[in-house]
């Protein structure tokens, strides 16, 4: 906020954006304003300010500014007694005259927040603790605020950009039971609802788009898989084969699948005597886990970017946009057991069109398997803006 906004809300009246403070001699008090402009009840969008140094009819208190008050109330955002932490900034100004600290809250992107436990609010000029209709009015906001953004609505869609003979022909029997779709009298748009396919304003979802849309890569541009084929061990050898594999969901895996077979050729050795062994240079298994993992957990939001496939001679590498997520993080990624969802719900559409069998073993899955085919473990690098998957060539 620049100097012009806090003084116009300096000479204003307490509202629910702005309280006044002489001094800091009552911290609690501070902190329940913090945690009040945090939950910003009224939903205006906008930060609450609390101007210490000031009387509450406006006049100057004449409060000495020092670097130590500032650093107590910073201190206020980390100390714990206010969960989730809050996002604020503290500053020094001089507003009409006035020497203040101006503490200046953002509305919290997870309400509500407590202060040991407590939810406070603003209610006009004044605090209050919540009641449980506005704690409810609270986590409500948040619900909407945490929707993943698979089943996020696309406002460029309509329900008629979705196939719904497919809808009807091909998932909806994978989904609800035979005798439950015969005696099923929901209209195709309750149908789609109740799998989320549309929102409550019957706004096609990211999901339904993936899984039905007639064009989905008009909608979700980076819903497609860059494959090339090198023949070479750099990116700047010659191109053997280049491939945009694009469509719905079924079809961008069903054509990976075909794809990765076509190019991974049998090896012959000569064992004891004169048995022949053949095996894959890559172990189909593993290339499907990893592939269809880069396509399951890759962030959709924010960028163009495509899943990329880079086939080389002495090794694949998989590029997925989009850093770990949740709980899973740079040291525990890969670990057994850990494991986290950012497209929950496409996750629930993969396991449906038979693509996913068990979730969180398709790295242990992968290691396996190209351990039984003699190829070295996979090497993975973590960094917050993607995740890269390299499988070597069995030697």
């Amino acid at each position: 906020m620049n100097n012009s906004e806090l003084e116009a809300l300096f000479k204003d009246k307490e509202s629910d954006r702005v309280e006044r403070k002489p001094s800091v001699s009552d911290p609690n008090s501070i902190r329940q304003a913090i945690c009040a402009f945090a939950n910003e009840l009224p939903g205006h969008g906008k930060p609450g300010v609390i101007f210490i140094g000031v009387n509450d009819d406006g006049s100057c208190k004449g409060l000495q500014i020092t670097d130590k008050l500032l650093r107590n109330l910073a201190d206020m955002r980390d100390d714990g007694n206010i969960q989730p932490m809050p996002s604020l900034t503290v500053e020094k100004k001089v507003l009409c005259g006035c020497e203040l600290a101006v503490v200046i809250v953002q509305p919290s992107i997870a309400p509500p927040v407590r202060l040991r436990g407590r939810t406070w609010i603003r209610v006009g000029p004044r605090r209050a603790i919540a009641t449980p209709e506005e704690e409810l009015r609270l986590a409500e906001r948040r619900r909407a605020r945490d929707i993943p953004f698979d089943i996020r609505p696309l406002s460029s869609a309509t329900i008629h950009d979705l196939d719904l003979d497919l809808f009807r022909r091909e998932y909806l029997p994978l989904v609800v039971a035979p005798e439950i779709l015969e005696q099923n009298r929901r209209s195709i748009e309750d149908q789609l609802l109740a799998l989320r396919f549309l929102d409550n304003n019957a706004q096609p979802t990211v999901l339904s788009m993936m899984v039905l849309g007639k064009d989905p890569q008009r909608h979700i541009p980076c819903d497609y898989i860059q494959f090339l084929r090198i023949d070479g061990n750099i990116l700047t050898d010659p191109i053997r084969d280049q491939k945009e594999i694009n469509g719905t969901l079924a079809d961008i895996l069903r054509r990976l699948d075909e794809i990765l077979e076509a190019h991974n050729s049998v090896a012959s050795s000569i064992t004891t005597g004169t048995l022949e062994v053949k095996r894959p240079e890559y172990p189909m298994p593993a290339l499907q886990q990893l592939t269809r993992n880069a396509v399951l957990h890759r962030t959709y939001e924010g960028t163009n970017a495509p899943v990329r496939i880079y086939w080389f001679s002495d090794r694949i590498e998989i590029h997925s946009p989009g850093g770990p997520f949740g709980q899973v993080s740079r040291e525990n990624f890969g670990q057994p057991g850990v494991t986290d969802y950012r497209n929950p719900h496409l996750a629930e559409a993969m396991k449906v069109l038979g693509y996913v069998q068990r979730f969180g073993v398709g790295i242990q899955i992968a290691r396996e398997e190209l351990k039984k085919n003699g190829n070295p473990m996979p090497e993975f690098t973590v960094e917050p803006t993607y995740i890269l998957a390299i499988i070597r060539r069995i030697p």
